[in-house]
């Protein structure tokens, strides 16, 4: 069994060590208001290039007050030094009108940096219109990601604020040694697709002490990704933490080496998931370890799907391609808002193998027996587990 990452997670604070004297830009000085209505894009790309210019470590500052970023923003380009801190005292403000930023996919983008810190702040990205226009049938945009950090490395983002995002709050993808640490993830429990951690294609990402209560995953983990350690995570409402959904495609890479513990899931529609569709695939999932995790009403606290098709709307209903492996489930306690508390519906052509329960305590409501739900799956079961196990 391949075993789950046990990297020290103070080595990727390593990089962080800012003298005193780093070369200090505020936002303010280059024209950006904090009035929440005078669009201050301009004057926080002017600021991200003089800290880019410098030749040492250089801060970016943002003083407290409400400041409108009135447009897709894009922060990158080979910067002069490799040590950038953006401290945030303030908010940061999307636009009202989801028009605004509804088709450009993303909203704060951080592209091909290296070394950049964005500590404290709020990022507000007013999405409940968007999230109406969708309730009402209407023809919307997709909308846009609040935060994104797109092929960076060596990134820290701690004590962050994202409420109500249009879409993702937060996404990783294509990156490489990435802490989120403290952040507090905020949208309504039926705000569509608001994500709030999504990670893609990336690799060494930590995600710890952080609380999240979304319309969708709290954190999601999609294809070709390695090495992701998740813990102290408060998940609710929301869809839980889900590896998936994965493949849609026929080449899809797979994911590997996943940690999640010290979890609370409370009122989740989830809680530990694995999701993939029924289509021919060569992706995978292996060496995936849960541990220590607390079920409060959750409707699926346990749950591989290798038949995920959301609203049971255009499923593709052919067997899944992607082969689940060495997945262990220990110290997981709490209820279940369903009967079926533990539920493997694992692929037809592909089964699951390698699955372990090792000291499980699941009821149904409180203080009724729940049942677990096996196809397709190999693994075995040690200590108390409850449900009785039908692997």
């Amino acid at each position: 069994m391949l075993k789950p990452i046990t990297f020290p997670l103070s080595l990727l604070f390593v990089f962080f060590f800012y003298p005193a004297a780093a070369a200090s830009y505020n936002v303010a000085s280059y024209g950006a208001k904090a009035n929440g209505k005078t669009d201050s894009s301009g004057a926080f790309l002017k600021a991200w290039a003089m800290a880019c210019g410098s030749v040492g470590p250089a801060e970016i500052y943002v003083p407290p007050g409400r400041y409108l970023l009135n447009q897709a923003v894009r922060f990158g380009g080979k910067c002069n030094n490799s040590r950038t801190m953006i401290r945030i005292d303030g908010t940061l403000l999307a636009p009202s009108d989801y028009r605004v930023l509804g088709s450009s996919e993303r909203w704060i983008t951080f592209q091909g940096v290296n070394g950049v810190f964005i500590y404290g702040g709020t990022l507000d990205g007013q999405g409940s219109s968007l999230w109406s226009c969708k309730a009402a049938g209407k023809s919307c945009p997709v909308g846009a990601r609040s935060l994104s950090f797109v092929n960076s490395r060596n990134i820290v983002i701690s004590g962050l604020s994202s409420i109500n995002s249009q879409l993702f709050h937060i996404t990783i993808g294509g990156c490489h040694n990435v802490h989120v640490r403290g952040v507090t993830i905020t949208a309504p429990g039926d705000s569509p697709n608001t994500d709030g951690i999504h990670v893609e294609s990336s690799s060494r990402v930590a995600i710890v002490s952080s609380s999240m209560r979304t319309g969708d995953d709290c954190i999601s983990i999609g294809p070709a990704t390695r090495n992701v350690w998740i813990e102290n995570i408060a998940c609710g409402p929301g869809h839980g933490i889900s590896i998936g959904s994965l493949g849609w495609s026929l080449n899809e890479a797979g994911v590997q080496n996943v940690t999640v513990k010290t979890v609370t899931f409370t009122g989740t529609q989830n809680g530990l998931r694995i999701k993939t569709w029924g289509r021919p695939s060569k992706g995978f999932v292996k060496g995936v370890l849960y541990q220590n995790a607390i079920m409060k009403n959750v409707e699926n606290p346990i749950i591989i799907d290798q038949n995920y098709c959301p609203h049971n709307k255009d499923c593709p209903g052919q067997a899944s391609g992607v082969k689940i492996s060495n997945v262990r489930y220990k110290h997981i306690q709490g209820t279940s808002a369903t009967q079926v508390a533990v539920k493997f519906d694992c692929s037809t052509k592909n089964p699951c193998t390698g699955i372990t329960l090792e000291d499980v305590k699941l009821s149904y409501n409180e203080n009724q027996k729940a049942q677990s739900s096996c196809a397709n799956v190999g693994g075995t079961a040690s200590g108390l587990v409850q449900p009785s196990s039908c692997l």
